[in-house]
């Protein structure tokens, strides 16, 4: 099917940073073929303003940005998922909810920027380093020939992706 758009929700523990970033990069790098949304097992409330800031350095949007919980992504009346993928360590050692749809998963873990705590250019690096990280990450995904792969060989490239640069120690684990 050429023409399916494809779901897909990245998750993270708090939903104000990694998870947003790859939210936005995906509808945007995906160029219509991918329907991205981030979610949080305990979300913050707020975006963190880095992500924002990150987000508008590099051009990218932010209208409509919002922090919330991945139950809005496991009801009935949810969007159908295709693919879920955890981008901090605690979100992918966390039981998740059963996803409607049965979607393929994995883990492409990236340090937390919000965890950086020193100077505001080393805040600044964090998030561009996770931009970066993510971008590489969903470049390789949105290049997988979706279409024609089994779901073997669609799992292991997924966890391949996981364990590209900048990965944490969990990565390449199944959410």
């Amino acid at each position: 099917m050429p023409d399916k758009i494809y779901n897909v929700l990245f998750l993270c523990t708090g939903n104000s940073a990694r998870s947003v970033l790859g939210e936005v990069l995906l509808n945007q790098l995906g160029q219509g073929r991918f329907k991205a949304y981030s979610a949080g097992s305990t979300p913050r409330g707020s975006i963190h303003p880095m992500t924002l800031e990150t987000l508008q350095r590099a051009g990218l949007p932010t209208d409509g940005l919002r922090s919330k919980s991945w139950d809005e992504f496991a009801g009935p009346n949810a969007p159908k998922m295709d693919f879920v993928f955890t981008v901090c360590d605690n979100a992918a050692g966390e039981t998740c909810p059963i996803w409607p749809g049965q979607p393929m998963t994995a883990h492409w873990g990236v340090e937390d920027p919000a965890a950086e705590t020193g100077p505001e250019f080393k805040q600044q690096a964090a998030f561009e380093d996770a931009l970066r990280f993510l971008r590489n990450r969903i470049t390789a995904f949105i290049n997988l020939p979706l279409e024609s792969i089994d779901r073997l060989s669609l799992s292991s490239k997924l966890k391949g992706i996981g364990a590209m640069d900048g990965s944490t120690s969990k990565s390449g684990n199944a959410a």
